[in-house]
């Protein structure tokens, strides 16, 4: 048996893909070696990404992959709340669409 020439240490984390709307139609940005949680954040938050459509996220060590966009919206709406960024409007259309809301609007609580 041959080995693999990709070291499975390297698989062995959790993998992040932005589908991002461009001119031409709809496609994922390249990485080098995919995009970790913090650094998909990070890279939002300073405008990197214009239209983003989905973020993908997936881990070939286990076997998984789903879409994790309103998880993506959500930790991005809570950090430009708790920090005061402004936020592009890019990502501000991104959070709005996940959420189905206005940035920092909060749902009435019901009545008791």
């Amino acid at each position: 048996m041959t080995p693999s020439l990709v070291p499975n240490d390297r698989l062995d984390k959790d993998f992040y893909l932005v589908l991002e709307d461009f001119r031409s139609g709809a496609a994922f940005r390249e990485t080098d070696e995919g995009v970790d949680h913090a650094a998909l954040i990070s890279d939002l938050l300073d405008g990197q990404y214009d239209q983003v459509l989905r973020v993908v996220a997936f881990n070939p060590s286990e076997g998984w992959s789903r879409d994790v966009s309103e998880d993506i919206a959500r930790e991005l709406e809570r950090r430009i709340g708790a920090q005061g960024l402004e936020a592009t409007d890019g990502v501000k259309d991104f959070i709005e669409g996940q959420l189905g809301r206005k940035i920092g609007v909060q749902l009435p609580l019901p009545l008791q």
